[in-house]
């Protein structure tokens, strides 16, 4: 039965593709800014729907940081990390 909403975004999905991102921006082996593209790479098995809703999500509540130059983790979540806060 399809979607009858093709707006709405699978919860779980979308969830997920959030831990996904911000883990990568997070990543010591990688600068600061990432492009979309780079970060879209990440995430291949991920729809782009979903992909841009959380992208969406993780800038409304202020987690990242969406820029034409790229997208990177907001300072808070860099000095979350930093004291230990994030893991996997």
């Amino acid at each position: 039965m399809p979607d009858e909403n093709p707006t709405r975004v699978d919860a779980g999905n979308l969830w997920l593709a959030q831990r996904v991102i911000v883990l990568q921006l997070l990543r010591d082996d990688h600068d600061l800014l990432w492009s979309r593209r780079q970060l879209r790479k990440q995430l291949p098995d991920v729809s782009s729907r979903v992909f841009k809703a959380a992208l969406d999500v993780l800038e409304d509540d202020g987690c990242i940081v969406l820029g034409s130059g790229g997208v990177r983790a907001s300072i808070s979540v860099q000095h979350l990390d930093a004291l230990g806060l994030v893991a996997i």
